[in-house]
């Protein structure tokens, strides 16, 4: 059985150059999700029962609609309210939620929706605070936006076209992909706290660009492992609660892509 690169679908058996805490809201989330993911119970989600509605993919695409729509909107208000100083609350108070949501294999809408909400107001308050430090970085947000919304349409043609297929070859090649981001994340993270720009990942530097362009296309590959779990939970008759658990599972792989591709934008607006 193949399980996903996410953190939150892997309970879904079948069956220095940043600016400001840039760089190290990008590690932690590539850590949150590596521990997350060695740490997950494998537990199952079940059929529905005789008295629940079995789950659609109207249901996924309807919930991550939602979740999505309420990240965007909390990011926005917030990027336009001049709030930034609740970027470090907002990102501490998503990752505490999303363990929750993780290790309790929550399904509850509003555990997801404070997930969604808060991350949108840490992603909002650096996105916003980029923009107000120069004028190149203006208009940076949108594109950040549009890129990741691409990114995800595409991926979804890739997924449903059948380009690449999800097979376990291709399952443990992109895990092993992704732990290996991570530990250099890590690595670069602990090494700028004694030298400038830790090993050079972050710091706008040629391996920089690299760095960050691997990094979005391991988080872009990722949500074809997130399709294909969604597509087997509506196979496997789960119950239509578990829409919303999806959604956030769906929404973490977003997050990582949408940090990374404004982090990859702002190396290019400082040329």
């Amino acid at each position: 059985m193949r399980t996903s690169s996410n953190p939150a679908f892997r309970n879904l058996p079948g069956g220095q150059g940043g600016y400001a805490t840039f760089d190290r809201q990008g590690g932690a989330m590539g850590g949150a999700t590596a521990y997350a993911d060695a740490q997950a119970a494998q537990v199952g989600y079940g059929r529905a029962g005789v008295d629940e509605r079995p789950l659609t993919m109207d249901d996924v695409v309807t919930k991550t609609a939602i979740t999505g729509g309420v990240a965007l909107a909390a990011g926005v208000l917030t990027a336009l309210s001049g709030m930034y100083w609740l970027v470090l609350p907002a990102f501490i108070a998503g990752f505490i939620v999303s363990l929750i949501v993780i290790f309790k294999q929550s399904t509850n809408p509003g555990l997801v929706l404070t997930y969604s909400a808060a991350m949108g107001v840490a992603l909002g308050g650096i996105t916003g605070a980029l923009e107000m430090s120069g004028t190149q970085f203006e208009g940076i947000g949108f594109q950040a936006v549009v890129g990741t919304a691409g990114v995800f349409i595409g991926m979804l043609v890739v997924y449903k076209t059948g380009a690449v297929r999800v097979t376990p070859k291709f399952t443990k090649w992109l895990m092993g992909a992704m732990f290996g981001v991570v530990i250099l994340m890590v690595v670069n993270l602990v090494a700028s706290f004694f030298t400038t720009g830790g090993i050079g990942l972050r710091d706008g530097s040629p391996l920089a660009y690299l760095f960050s362009i691997v990094c979005i296309g391991v988080a872009a590959f990722s949500l074809l492992l997130d399709f294909d779990m969604a597509d087997r939970a509506v196979r496997d008759g789960a119950p239509a609660k578990f829409a919303w658990y999806i959604a956030f599972g769906l929404m973490t792989t977003l997050v990582w892509l949408y940090i990374e591709i404004l982090r990859l934008l702002s190396y290019l607006r400082q040329e």
